[in-house]
Order: structure tokens, then C-alpha cells, then sequence
């Protein structure tokens, strides 16, 4: 089984390079089953119902997502209509929404596990390792199909993420810093890991922001006018090849593309 995983989708320029860019990689790769980590889909900053709708007619099953999915407002409430949006699983118990969901791919069930790191992050979240191994072992009993995507800034708490789930889990994909890392591996037992999936988004920017308006702010500390970068694109994510039987990962590929919308 192949699954390919897409990094945070960045904006109108994320969503359209997506829309010309998925069909062809879901060939090339014979893809199964396609998630995507979708916090800043609308307008860089959080989803609406309509950007939902629009990543899903492209194509993508489920959409997990981080600390920006309560940005716009209207998914406190949507976010519990649409089963294929997840939230942290580590998020307040009042908050809408769940943090894991066990999906069909064909004639099997894919687990996908949503969970946001503490370091370097809003501090309102609970443990994400005592709420993982709890909700790993739930999705356990009825897959052994099972992708993590660990919403965190800090590499040391990423890395250690996998390694605790390195035989439960069959991959832990990190997202949230938009830079895609270089460090794919399978552990000893059964998971893929990747530090960072990157983005799908504007090329020439900074974390898909304009690179003068994000750079003028890190250099005055004067608010900036919230910019999308322009021009070309690049769309960054791994495709995992896992073992249908045990959910032990194969392979883990990078996928680093870069074109024009």
C-alpha cells in the first residue's frame, strides 16, 4: 500500500498547486490513500468549510492540521461536521472535533493520529506522548495501518515522538515548520519517520509568506501586512509504502517539487 503525505498546504497558491500537481503524483506513485496537513489552507492562517470542500474534491482524504485550525472561527463548529478534519488529539477535552479517525482505502482502514508539540508551542495543550501511546492503542485494535502526523516546532521532541511509537505506529510524520528535512528512515520495529514533511506552497518565500513583508517584520518588530508570496510553487511530502498485513513501513520516499501554477 502506498500513502502519500502532503506537508502544510499554504494558501490559494498551496490549494491550486496541489489541484495540478496531485493526479499525476497519485499516478507516478500508485497512491492509495492521500492525507495532508491542512492548518493553513485559508488564506495562510486556519480552514473554512469551502477550502475543506475544495481539497477534498482534489482529492485528499483526510486533512489533519495544528495550532492555527481554530483561526478562523467558523471550524469550532464545521470542524464536527466533516469526520475527515482532525484536529490535535492533545487538545482540550472541550474542544470540537476528534484527534484520530480510522478511514476506508479501499478494502482497508487507514488510523490517522493528530497530535501537537509543547515545545516552543502555545502551552495549552496536554502531553502529546501520554495521549499517543493512549489513542495509538485505541486505533490498534482495529488497524495496524496507522499515521501520525506530530504537529511541533522542536526537533528533539519530534525525534522522540517516533521513537516512542516506533513499533506501534506505521509512520510519524512530522509538520508545522514548512521546511522540509532530509531525514527519512524506517526505525527498528515498524514506523517511517521524517522530521518534517515542508509545504505546498509559494517557492520564494518565507514559510509562504511575502519575503520582504516577513523579513521587515523580523527586523523592526513592527507588525506586517499579512502577505502570500507569489510566483512559483513547490509541493513537499513523502510517500510511504507499508506492509497491508502488519502496517510495517517499506519505504519512505521524499516528494520535492517545484513548477509553476
Amino acid at each position: 500500500m502506498h500513502i502519500l503525505f502532503l506537508g502544510d498546504i499554504f494558501g490559494k497558491p498551496g490549494r491550486r498547486f496541489v489541484g495540478k500537481m496531485l493526479p499525476s503524483l497519485e499516478k507516478r506513485y500508485k497512491i492509495d490513500f492521500t492525507i495532508a496537513n491542512g492548518e493553513n489552507a485559508a488564506g495562510g492562517l486556519g480552514l473554512t468549510p469551502a477550502t475543506v470542500q475544495e481539497l477534498f474534491d482534489l482529492g485528499i482524504d483526510v486533512l489533519t492540521s495544528g495550532n492555527h485550525i481554530w483561526d478562523k472561527k467558523i471550524m469550532l463548529e464545521a470542524i464536527d461536521t466533516e469526520k475527515r478534519v482532525l484536529r490535535p488529539a492533545n487538545f482540550s477535552p472541550a474542544s470540537p472535533g476528534k484527534g484520530s479517525g480510522v478511514f476506508q482505502a479501499g478494502n482497508f482502514q487507514i488510523g490517522v493520529l493528530n497530535l501537537s508539540g509543547r515545545l516552543f508551542m502555545p502551552p495549552i495543550v496536554d502531553c502529546p506522548f501520554t495521549v499517543a501511546q493512549r489513542e495509538i492503542d485505541t486505533l490498534l485494535e482495529k488497524t495496524p495501518l496507522i499515521i501520525v502526523d506530530f504537529h511541533a516546532e522542536a526537533t528533539s521532541e519530534k525525534l522522540a515522538m517516533g521513537w516512542l511509537l516506533r513499533n506501534k505506529a506505521s509512520a510519524v510524520i512530522g509538520t508545522h515548520t514548512h521546511v522540509q528535512t532530509a531525514d527519512e528512515k524506517i526505525y527498528p520495529g515498524k514506523a517511517a519517520y521524517i522530521t518534517d514533511a515542508g509545504m505546498v506552497g509559494p517557492y520564494t518565500s518565507i514559510l509562504g509568506l511575502d519575503p520582504d513583508e516577513a523579513l521587515g517584520k523580523l527586523m523592526t518588530g513592527l507588525p506586517m501586512k499579512w502577505k502570500i508570496a507569489g510566483g512559483k510553487c513547490i509541493l513537499c511530502g513523502v510517500v510511504i509504502t507499508l506492509d497491508e498485513s502488519s502496517g510495517k513501513a517499506i519505504d519512505i520516499q521524499r516528494i520535492h517539487e517545484v513548477g509553476n501554477l
